[in-house]
């Protein structure tokens, strides 16, 4: 929620950050202000509980349950009460350009909620519970059994480019048709579910929601239903199936934020197996070079993706700053290798060879490189930007720099370029190799994407205060790498909206973006040509509320980004 001075560090050495100080214009009354303590009770007992819900749902993923700080500031009380009410209500209003939402702003929440949340955190965070492999054992169900599932996929159906989109707000995934750009279904999920992964073979999907809330979708279901459910804890945001030849779809790794742990189900049933605890000691790399160590007991999973050359997940502990590669081929004899890098790693993907990882440690404006069969670290760039976001990332191969993995970033308008290939341009490899700058200053990307069969890489901008900008695409050119063209979302879906994660079809010749609205708010999903850039299609109805990641069954499958 509150990424407080979100651009703040040293400037990048190229393009802008824009200015990250937050206007008071508009901002709602309250008391006190930058060093002066609120005093007395901060909140009664019902504002606690309307309180933790909205940290919970806005804020928690940036700042930590106990607001220990990671992609966003630390937020504790030591540091809050100093800050005052009315300093931090005008930051959570009105955001600022470095990356921190504009919640007011936007309408997501009210002035007195904005003054609510900043007398919260100015409280001491309340500790939930953590489950048990017993507790969440208990949560298990199982829908529709393996011998009651379809034995083909359905006839007439593309099911390989099937589009899995989130519907963030009301719980749900719609399953659409991408070759007829018709609705197949719509399924009930967790809360606000973060992404989607499939299985191996591509006939599942697995969603996790930030409820802690993992389901599988079956996918050859004449209409896609939930199979198979349970809850491994009450905040989750990563997962993905075993990839290696001989376990596909055998096994599912699931990424807890709280408790901070990775979970072991079964990839068909979700049948919880393990349960291994990532509290840990940090290897936190400080400006000065020295490396500091510290236990930290909410180490969150962040992200995970399934390597393709052997039985190995890449688990990425986010406070420890460190990745754990986890091999899976005895799951009663875990084998972890714990690689150092730094702290705050958030989400990443594989290089177009898939044996390099990826990672951006976004607080420390840098990106760490894992080779997977060597199992070391390779490198840890800064990214010449400020909090650099990639997704899973975005590869490509250009004519002077050789293979490329390529970065937005929350806090900057620069787009990263980092060689991947250190046999064939090894004066490239795991450095910046080059740096675009989107259009006007400040940050807001969340997602870049390509795909093998275009010449283009498509950006977002959601978390930009200008609305303009947050309702752009902005189309980068593989060849020069430069933005060759923005291009503004029809006028008729630009009210108080923004424009999210763009997403290439099965044969890369469509990009699949999502107006992002209030969760009563229909919206749509619009289709790109991406040879002419012009709007294709828009999927519209009743149903497209709160869409945001968009997941194609095919692309998802093979790692293709």
């Amino acid at each position: 929620m509150l990424a407080l001075a979100a651009g703040c560090g040293p400037p990048p050495a190229r393009g802008n950050a824009g200015n990250t100080t937050a206007s008071t214009n508009g901002a709602p009354e309250g008391q006190g202000g930058p060093g002066t303590p609120a005093g007395g009770d901060l909140c009664t007992p019902a504002e606690m509980e309307k309180a933790k819900d909205i940290y919970f749902d806005r804020c928690a993923g940036c700042h930590g349950v106990l607001r220990q700080g990671a992609t966003g500031k630390k937020l504790t009380p030591e540091l809050t009460k100093k800050m005052g009410t009315t300093y931090l209500e005008t930051i959570i209003f009105n955001g600022t350009p470095g990356g921190m939402p504009d919640w007011g702003k936007q309408g997501v929440l009210t002035k007195a909620e904005a003054n609510l949340m900043a007398r919260y955190i100015q409280v001491e965070p309340p500790k939930p519970p953590e489950p048990t492999l017993a507790d969440i054992r208990a949560s298990w169900k199982v829908q529709v059994p393996l011998d009651k599932r379809p034995t083909q996929p359905p006839a007439g159906r593309n099911w390989e480019n099937y589009m899995g989109v989130i519907l963030r707000d009301v719980g749900k995934v719609a399953i659409i048709d991408g070759d007829k750009k018709e609705l197949v279904s719509i399924v009930d999920s967790g809360f606000a579910v973060h992404i989607l992964r499939t299985s191996a073979t591509g006939r599942y999907f697995y969603t996790i929601g930030r409820d802690g809330k993992v389901t599988i979708i079956d996918l050859w279901m004449e209409k896609p239903a939930t199979v198979a459910e349970c809850k491994i804890g009450s905040d989750a945001r990563s997962v993905d199936s075993s990839k290696y030849k001989g376990f596909e779809d055998k096994y599912l790794v699931v990424g807890g934020y709280w408790p901070p742990a990775m979970v072991i189900l079964d990839g068909l049933t979700l049948e919880p197996l393990k349960m291994h605890r990532t509290s840990d000691y940090t290897h936190d790399i400080l400006p000065d070079g020295k490396i500091a160590v510290e236990y930290k007991e909410e180490a969150r999973v962040a992200s995970i993706v399934s390597s393709h050359h052997d039985p190995t997940w890449v688990v990425n502990v986010k406070e420890a700053g460190m990745i754990w590669l986890v091999d899976y081929s005895n799951i009663d004899a875990l084998k972890i290798t714990k690689i150092e890098a730094d702290t705050a790693l958030h989400d990443g993907g594989w290089d177009g060879s898939k044996r390099y990882f990826l990672v951006a440690a976004n607080a420390k404006n840098k990106v760490a490189i894992v080779d997977t069969v060597d199992k070391k670290l390779v490198g840890i760039p800064l990214t010449e930007g400020i909090k650099p976001h990639p997704g899973r990332g975005a590869n490509l191969v250009h004519e002077k720099y050789g293979p490329l993995w390529a970065t937005g970033h929350i806090g900057s308008n620069h787009i990263s370029f980092i060689g991947t290939d250190p046999d064939n341009y090894k004066q490239y490899a795991w450095k910046v190799a080059k740096v675009s700058q989107l259009p006007g200053d400040g940050g807001g990307n969340l997602f870049i994407k390509t795909h093998p069969n275009s010449d283009n890489i498509w950006c977002d901008r959601p978390l930009h205060n200008d609305p303009k900008l947050a309702t752009s695409l902005f189309v980068l050119d593989k060849k020069t790498l430069e933005v060759k063209q923005t291009i503004e979302i029809p006028e008729k879906w630009r009210n108080g909206t923004r424009v999210v994660h763009p997403e290439y079809n099965k044969n890369g010749d469509e990009v699949w973006v999502a107006v992002w609205g209030k969760k009563d708010q229909p919206t749509a999903i619009l289709v790109y040509d991406d040879k002419t850039l012009k709007l294709k299609a828009e999927i519209t109805g009743d149903w497209v509320l709160t869409p945001t990641g968009k997941f194609n069954v095919w692309n998802t499958a093979k790692d293709i980004y």
